[in-house]
């Protein structure tokens, strides 16, 4: 069976790198129709901005001001905003200037130590649970569904003074590399509408490349944090398998296995915020991480690799040649430094799709994209057939890769049980060579964004996301500037588990080396 549905993903990969190349041959890039940012506040990060406020220098009414404004400006445009909260925001940042009004400087050191993030707005992707607003998450049978409850991510953001605007579009269920939902439309890449933004934090992704959040919450089960960082270019981070709580998103299974696979994390547009944001997220669990142990630069070893070889090629999409420079340049940078590399072979990860796959397959109580408990195939296939004319209610990534996981059409049982055993001696031999100092290069995606409608082929891009999910590691997208279309590319920094702060550390060493952000237009700033 095995051999037949590897038939399939050959033949898929074929399709996709066809489609794909002739979408870059006669859709040129379309640059935004939204203003550049004139506003220099909008520039600064996390860490800047809570100097700021801390100093008084600037108000959180006029920072989140200067956000709702943003994010007018770009929305009609980018189609990522799912419902807002901007009034109710006003007030919080007139609550938290308030507090910082009549603190003493001596106060003022208490007052941001108990709110580490006092007066920073923030946004949110819609499934990850925000109270009151939208948690629908794409399907019809949950139209008009309000959240009841902060999911606890949001709870702790919240605790530490942070201010949320809204929640951000993503696809049905979560189930695409491609934010366009039936309820909501399309949400657009912020370098080229003609694009996606990726999914499923494509909202956060679009937001976060517009200049239009100074952070974002997304979550990552298969990518979902990484691509949309990625295709919006910009960082993103999905942590350790289990270190931050899924508790309150959508959807949610009490299985801890699940809450391995799954996984929050922050989307920004500075690597230097990154550590910053984890530390607030992570809560008491910070300490797993030793961040107050940390690991000399020149200590660090690098592996790299940027694509397949011989058959596995066969298995797995070409990498783009502008993804593999930026790999190239990392890595050389990195050896003028001093550190010490080594080439990895990447056909040790042949299987990562099967071995993903496997692991998703075995997962229960996941709902139904249909409103049933568990549906018939020939229901699946039905809507299926409907969605590939437009006459399903449903999104066809959302439906198809329900049928994947549910059916476990592609390997027997005695096949799934080998790529099981696989994936273990993997994440055993991975964890082994990384050790406490070793960080794995590695592309995110072989491609920058591809044109709507194209996800359901392009979901054969899965292996090296989905892999590391399962495997519990932690990676770090890095933005690396742009290819030769003018779109975003970068690649993913792996580390064994708990070693976030090498994925961080390394993010920011190529944010000042390289300068992390490319906004999609230049800057306008009024004097």
């Amino acid at each position: 069976m095995i051999h037949v549905i590897r038939t399939f993903f050959a033949i898929g990969n074929a399709l996709c790198f066809i489609v794909n190349t002739l979408v870059n041959l006669l859709l040129p890039r379309q640059k935004p129709n939204y203003p550049a940012i004139q506003d220099a506040l909008l520039l600064k990060s996390v860490g800047e901005l809570v100097v700021e406020l801390r100093q008084k220098k600037v108000t959180s009414h006029k920072l989140v001001q200067a956000y709702i404004k943003r994010i007018q400006e770009v929305n009609a445009s980018l189609n990522a905003v799912v419902e807002d909260r901007f009034e109710q925001a006003l007030k919080e940042a007139q609550h938290a200037d308030g507090l910082i009004a009549k603190a003493s400087n001596e106060q003022l050191v208490a007052l941001f130590a108990r709110y580490p993030l006092l007066g920073i707005p923030f946004t949110v992707k819609e499934s990850a649970g925000l109270k009151g607003l939208s948690f629908v998450v794409g399907n019809i049978y949950r139209k008009d569904l309000k959240c009841d409850n902060d999911s606890e991510m949001v709870e702790r953001l919240r605790s530490a003074g942070c201010i949320p605007l809204l929640v951000s579009a993503n696809p049905e269920f979560c189930m695409s590399y491609e934010t366009n939902t039936k309820m909501n439309g399309k949400c657009r890449n912020p370098y080229d509408p003609n694009r996606v933004s990726g999914g499923s934090s494509g909202g956060e992704g679009a937001l976060n490349g517009a200049g239009a959040t100074p952070f974002g919450l997304g979550s990552d089960i298969g990518g979902s944090i990484r691509l949309p960082a990625m295709f919006c270019g910009v960082f993103g981070h999905k942590a350790t398998g289990g270190l931050l709580s899924i508790k309150g998103n959508f959807p949610f299974v009490d299985d801890p296995i699940f809450s391995q696979y799954l996984t929050t994390g922050p989307i920004t547009r500075f690597a230097k915020d990154l550590p910053i944001l984890l530390q607030v997220m992570a809560g008491e669990d910070i300490e797993k991480l030793k961040f107050h142990e940390p690991v000399p630069l020149k200590d660090i070893k690098i592996y790299y690799a940027s694509s397949f070889s011989g058959c596995a090629a066969l298995m797995h999409q070409p990498t783009d040649f502008d993804i593999k420079l930026a790999i190239t340049r990392a890595v050389k940078c990195f050896q003028k430094g001093g550190l010490k590399t080594e080439e990895f072979n990447l056909d040790k990860f042949a299987h990562a799709r099967e071995i993903g796959l496997r692991a998703l397959s075995d997962l229960h109580g996941i709902p139904s994209v249909t409103n049933q408990g568990k549906p018939k195939i020939s229901k699946l296939i039905g809507e299926l057939v409907l969605s590939l004319f437009g006459l399903s209610v449903h999104n066809r990534d959302a439906v198809f890769m329900e049928w994947m996981r549910t059916e476990r059409i592609y390997f027997s049982n005695e096949e799934a049980e080998g790529f099981r055993v696989e994936g273990e001696a993997l994440k055993k031999e991975l964890v082994k060579m990384l050790g406490e100092n070793g960080v794995l290069f590695l592309p995110t995606f072989p491609t920058s964004a591809f044109a709507f409608n194209t996800a359901t082929l392009n979901l054969v891009g899965v292996d090296l996301m989905l892999l590391f999910n399962i495997l519990g590691l932690p990676a770090t997208h890095v933005t690396m500037g742009l290819d030769h279309r003018g779109l975003p590319i970068g690649f993913q920094v792996v580390a064994a588990p708990y070693q976030d702060k090498l994925c961080l550390q390394i993010a920011a060493e190529l944010e000042g080396a390289f300068g992390g952000w490319v906004p999609p237009l230049p800057h306008e700033i009024k004097s």
